[in-house]
């Protein structure tokens, strides 16, 4: 695992003390351009994707991975969105997530967007745990990547996640650069939790 140098690192101010991957995880834009991520890297996320938490263990969330200078990355990068395209091309690799909206005999997957944020989630926490950091994206030409990795209609992607080393805001342009160094904030805790006893 490398560590993050103390400039670029971000922390909570939360309420109650949590683990450091949790405390420390934050979604930067910045990323070293020259940093490489290992197969065994790129193993390990996704492994820590496919063993997340599943309804009725149905798993309808599937994966395009491309590295930097890949043809997958170039065509995943080619179908980001507005200010995503600004930066993300820096990322060490970039990942669709791929709903499966139904099965081959065409059941729905009610519950596929909670088993891929579950699956992220994991991806997230497994990146960190190895040194590098994620930013998830919902900025994307869905239909451009179902027609540049010729998927099924049954299969939608959904969000692209950029996991790479993190860099000096510098590189990024002015307004960017404001918001890699602003505070991290969240709502309170008793405005997100409607009961408790």
């Amino acid at each position: 695992m490398t560590s993050t140098p103390d400039t670029l690192s971000r922390s909570t101010d939360s309420s109650q003390p949590l683990v450091p991957l949790l405390e420390e995880r934050w979604s930067p834009r910045s990323y070293d351009d020259t940093a490489t991520m290992t197969d065994a890297q790129l193993d390990a996320v996704l492994e820590a994707a496919r063993w997340a938490a599943s309804a009725m263990n149905h798993q309808p969330r599937r994966f395009v991975a491309g590295r930097r200078g890949t043809d997958t990355f170039a065509k995943i990068n080619d179908n980001l969105l507005g200010f995503n395209a600004a930066w993300a091309f820096r990322a060490s690799a970039l990942v669709v997530g791929v709903l499966e909206t139904t099965t081959e005999d065409g059941d729905e997957r009610p519950f596929a967007q909670y088993d891929l944020g579950q699956s992220l989630t994991a991806l997230t926490v497994q990146a960190h745990a190895e040194g590098l950091h994620v930013h998830q994206m919902a900025g994307i030409d869905a239909e451009g990547l179902r027609a540049a990795f010729d998927l099924p209609e049954r299969f939608l992607p959904y969000t692209v996640t950029a996991i790479g080393t993190v860099a000096d805001p510098s590189q990024l342009d002015e307004k960017a650069a404001e918001r890699e160094v602003a505070p991290r904030t969240r709502l309170p805790l008793d405005e997100v939790v409607l009961v408790k006893e």
